[in-house]
């Protein structure tokens, strides 16, 4: 049983939602227990979905190989994500990038989905940032899937870790600690994911 992979991928999966909720603290907004849940809950199901896919895909080959391959994108997608927190230290809050997707720049600038600015995060704004923060849960689930993790046990680590990480960032909100979750999140997460995937192809 991949209990440690399993374990991992929800805490990995979830890093960003950790410095939504440090931001959204800062600013004083309010993200309501039902509008967490709902949070957790589209990741949820975009985990499932991912993790199934890529479990249905290493029925067509072989363990060796579904290990390997499944532990390699993990591994790219780790060195991805640390690109990317590289790529942002590099640019100044005014410039624009053209080719970020809607859901990577929520991201970034959560404070952009509190659209009618009440400072509380409904139940139809925690579905918009749910789904943002799901993008994660797709790429790093098929990988798991591949390596043959449950697609049952991962989608409830991914979701209750998210629960957690939002309340935590919520509650541990203080100026020192947002600006480091914030800059270093997508390397924790990288670094995370790196060593998931080194784990799944040699276990």
């Amino acid at each position: 049983m991949h209990w440690l992979t399993i374990l991992l991928i929800g805490i990995a999966a979830n890093l960003d939602n950790l410095g939504i909720g440090v931001s959204y603290s800062l600013k004083s907004t309010r993200i309501p227990l039902i509008s967490n849940l709902l949070i957790a809950i589209v990741s949820m199901v975009a985990a499932y979905l991912s993790v199934a896919a890529g479990a249905l895909i290493s029925h067509f080959i072989s363990m060796g190989i579904a290990n390997l391959s499944g532990g390699l994108l993990i591994i790219v997608l780790g060195i991805i994500c640390i690109i990317e927190c590289c790529k942002q230290e590099k640019k100044t809050s005014h410039v624009i990038v053209h080719s970020d997707s809607n859901f990577s720049r929520v991201v970034r600038e959560p404070d952009s989905l509190d659209l009618n600015n009440d400072k509380i995060i409904s139940w139809k704004e925690s579905v918009l940032l749910g789904l943002a923060l799901a993008i994660n849960c797709l790429a790093i689930g098929l990988g798991a899937g591949i390596t043959g993790v449950p697609p049952i046990l991962a989608t409830i680590s991914i979701g209750l870790f998210s629960v957690i990480s939002i309340a935590c960032g919520v509650m541990v909100g203080n100026k020192l600690i947002g600006t480091r979750v914030g800059k270093y999140s997508n390397i924790a997460a990288g670094v995370m994911l790196i060593l998931i995937g080194i784990y799944e192809m040699f276990i």
